[in-house]
């Protein structure tokens, strides 16, 4: 072989080892990758799923929150740990809007994670990164599927306390405005459907429901066998008038299986049990393409879990920070001085 094309030959195998090696591994070339911190802090996951597993064994509605905690943060600015900042200097925490402020919870389990890796790893894992791997694990314990969280996600310097306000979903939203809100965010209508079944697992304030209650039209127009008309005397002999005036009490989420990730969320939909109003518009508006999504999620756990899955990808893809973007916070409740 001609020397010339020898060496071209060399530096283009060069070229690409050194890119996968990169794009695998975790230097800062932009991309999100799988094994992202195999090099740089190989234990990683590992101590992020012993605290999340040691937080849902003390307290299962844990697993919902820290769910929770990875979704509110991705529709406000995107996936960069945003809504952990506190209120400091030039910044106006995320959790004082209306949609967080006394609500999102499991905090504390993000800094005691923070506090491990800083320990093992300093300044390596970004606190984004930490939200999207315990959504997965939280998941998983509660018996949901599991996925390959793809890593390398920065911390943002800021936060949006008027996009919370703007973009979090109402418990009390419209099929409309929640299709709106999810289109803002690059995701469509099957993604939608799949993330509401979150719902599965958790809790809602009785004044989150105090809609769901009180309209005496809002559901029976849509069900000739009277189903919401019954769920709602329920409701509304555990969250009465003073209840419903208080954050304090609250009322699973789904029913059934309120600690486990299963499909009973879409059965309850159409048994006419579902807990929010944004619930129960995914079968109540005449919509046959989330109607028909319903149905087949509640008819095959399988084809919940396998969408769910991909819808959580594609969420925890929104507008991240990578490379030279954002920062590794030290502590995840404030910027880095």
């Amino acid at each position: 072989m001609d020397i010339t094309k020898l060496v071209l030959l060399l530096f283009v195998l060069f070229l690409l080892l050194k890119s996968f090696s990169s794009s695998t591994y975790g230097d800062d070339d932009g991309l999100l990758a799988l094994d992202y911190y195999k090099r740089t802090c190989p234990v990683a996951e590992e101590i992020v799923m012993y605290n999340v597993e040691f937080a849902v064994l003390k307290n299962p509605r844990m697993a919902a929150s820290l769910l929770r905690l990875h979704f509110h943060d991705c529709f406000v600015m995107g996936c960069d740990a945003s809504v952990l900042l506190d209120s400091y200097g030039g910044v106006r925490s995320e959790k004082e809007a209306e949609p967080n402020l006394n609500s999102l919870h499991g905090f504390e389990v993000i800094d005691k994670i923070k506090f491990a890796l800083e320990e093992a790893c300093p300044l390596t894992i970004s606190c984004a990164d930490i939200l999207a791997i315990a959504a997965r694990d939280a998941v998983a314990l509660r018996g949901g599927p599991r996925w390959e969280v793809k890593l390398g996600r920065k911390d943002s310097l800021q936060a949006s306390f008027d996009g919370a306000n703007k973009f979090i979903p109402s418990p009390n939203s419209s099929l409309d405005t929640l299709i709106l809100n999810f289109r803002d965010q690059g995701l469509g209508i099957q993604d939608l459907v799949a993330l509401s079944g979150s719902h599965t697992m958790g809790k809602a304030r009785c004044s989150s429901i105090k809609q769901r209650i009180d309209d005496l039209n809002i559901y029976e127009k849509y069900d000739k066998y009277k189903r919401y008309t019954t769920f709602r005397k329920i409701l509304r002999s555990i969250c009465d008038e003073s209840s419903r005036k208080n954050d304090k009490i609250t009322v699973p989420l789904d029913f059934t299986t309120p600690a486990r990730f299963d499909n009973h969320y879409y059965l309850n939909l159409l048994e006419g049990r579902g807990l929010l109003r944004s619930d129960n518009v995914l079968i109540a508006e005449n919509y046959e393409e989330i109607a028909n999504q319903v149905w087949d999620f509640a008819s095959d756990q399988d084809v919940f879990f396998a969408s769910f899955v991909k819808s959580m990808i594609k969420m925890g893809n929104i507008n991240v920070l990578t490379g030279n973007d954002g920062e590794i916070r030290k502590n995840c409740r404030f910027v880095n001085l």
